[in-house]
């Protein structure tokens, strides 16, 4: 599917369409376009990047199904690839896409596999301010893209409510599961600080080249993309360290509730031994074991039992072990 917004500064005209609106970009030298193509990699992608005068080399990036977002300036247009979050996430339960952007003087390429919130964002944005248009690909591919990089933002602050939920439940109402949940979320959050990574990377160099796409009032909007990258990659870590916590924490709580049991089935063996060892003996049966005919021998064995257990129990007491 490939969604097309033009835009005539002659006429200061934005339309909306599809492929049927490339026709007048071809014939005009000042029209600017946004071509947003959504679909799994074909002929025919590759044929419309070839007419647009995207490196082969480029065209074979952005096809693969998977590759680490990276930017590469060409003679006549700056290849971007971004790592989006797809379209049913909304937690840390998240799909990735693919989101590469070539943009060019008068042109702005978008191709990704699956619907992209951040480009149905940007497409909503022209509609309702048509003017935007007017600024230029290179504004439109750095709002897009700071809508990307916004998402990751928003999932992982909607994280923190549910560490402090666990944090709570450890002392209330420990469970395994919660063990589990902490070590999905670690892996998870190890996945988008490598994301973030490379997309900050990718930002410090547009900062650093200072590239004639992008002209001078869109540094700030540079610079707030950095930050919104920059803050991704902190609060994965923040979040990544506090989940390490949580699960030290828990496995803590867990080896001295261990410990506690150990130490109670430690104290009634101990308790046991000596009463075994007297029962042992009286068990025996020889004949001539006196206190075999002693009338009272059997609640003196009973009494001696007893004090015996008495003074472990206090003895025990006394060290705190019980």
């Amino acid at each position: 599917m490939i969604n097309v917004v033009s835009y005539d500064p002659k006429l200061k005209k934005t339309q909306h369409g599809g492929a049927e609106l490339l026709d007048a970009w071809r014939n005009s030298d000042d029209q600017l376009v946004w071509i947003d193509i959504e679909s799994v990699a074909n002929d025919n992608d590759e044929e419309l990047l070839r007419e647009f005068g995207i490196h082969p080399l480029a065209i074979q990036d952005a096809l693969r199904p998977r590759h680490p977002p990276k930017i590469e300036r060409f003679d006549d247009f700056l290849f971007i690839l971004f790592r989006g979050l797809d379209a049913d996430t909304d937690g840390l339960d998240f799909g990735v896409i693919q989101l590469s952007l070539f943009i060019g003087e008068r042109f702005l390429i978008s191709r990704h596999i699956g619907k992209s919130i951040s480009a149905n964002w940007l497409f909503a944005q022209l509609k309702s301010e048509p003017r935007l248009m007017a600024e230029g690909t290179g504004a439109l591919a750095i709002r897009l893209s700071n809508r990307l990089a916004r998402r990751y933002v928003e999932i992982l602050l909607g994280l923190e409510p549910r560490l402090d939920e666990i944090e709570d439940e450890m002392f209330q109402r420990p469970d395994d599961s919660l063990l589990s949940e902490l070590t999905k979320y670690k892996s998870r959050l190890r996945n988008i600080n490598r994301i973030a990574k490379y997309h900050e990377q990718i930002v410090a160099r547009l900062q650093r080249t200072g590239d004639p796409l992008f002209p001078e009032f869109l540094q700030h909007e540079i610079v707030d993309l950095y930050e919104q990258v920059e803050r991704t990659q902190s609060l994965a870590n923040l979040y990544y360290q506090i989940a390490t916590d949580l699960t030290d924490g828990y496995l803590g709580m867990s080896s001295h509730q261990l410990n506690r049991v150990m130490q109670i089935l430690t104290i009634i063996t101990v308790i046991f031994v000596p009463l075994t060892f007297l029962a042992g003996i009286y068990g025996m049966n020889f004949e001539n074991m006196p206190e075999l005919a002693t009338q009272s021998g059997y609640f003196a064995v009973i009494a001696v039992m007893f004090v015996i257990v008495v003074i472990q129990l206090y003895y025990f007491r006394r060290k705190r072990w019980i």
